[in-house]
């Protein structure tokens, strides 16, 4: 082989191997990390159809329950909703046989302004039975209310006379009062 057969061997070899290279930067890798940053926004997009589909499969009992939220949150109105939370007190702890020593109502705006709380701190006494029973009665009301915290220690050597601490929230919907 001559010398400048060889010379043009090299140059179209090196000048393949140069365009190769360019090819691979400019084309091949943007086309590589585009096409698998594709497959990702597909598969996040199949997942958010998924949960679509089963936000649409439930949709009827979520929209049961969140009517039964409405129905069952306090009123807007904050001395009513102390009143029937009051009420509701006086009706579990004569239920229960349970006597109440203080009921303590707190309000405290939440951040969004969608909802706020009523929060109450009940101190009662009464047996292991008793206030069993009006922890159940408390739980199972449709009321909005939720158990924060419970207290329990006993006021005698047997623990036969209990005390309670409970602390509870209370839910209002701010704008659904023309709902009810």
């Amino acid at each position: 082989m001559q010398i400048k057969n060889r010379q043009q061997l090299l140059i179209i070899v090196a000048g393949t191997a140069f365009g190769l290279l360019i090819a691979d930067a400019l084309i091949f890798t943007p086309l590589t990390t585009a096409w698998k940053a594709r497959s990702v926004r597909i598969a996040d997009l199949r997942k958010k159809v998924d949960d679509g589909e089963k936000l649409l499969k439930r949709a009827d009992a979520l929209n049961s329950r969140w009517s039964s939220m409405q129905t069952n949150a306090l009123p807007h109105n904050n001395s009513e909703a102390e009143q029937k939370v009051l009420s509701k007190f006086d009706e579990w702890s004569r239920d229960a046989r349970i006597s109440v020593n203080s009921i303590t109502p707190q309000w405290k705006q939440e951040r969004d302004e969608a909802y706020q709380t009523l929060q109450c701190r009940v101190d009662a006494a009464g047996s292991v039975g008793t206030l069993a029973k009006f922890l159940f009665n408390v739980e199972r009301d449709a009321l909005a209310l939720k158990i924060e915290s419970v207290e329990i220690t006993s006021r005698d050597k047997d623990g036969a006379n209990l005390s309670l601490g409970l602390q509870i929230s209370g839910l209002v919907l701010n704008g659904m009062e023309e709902k009810r």
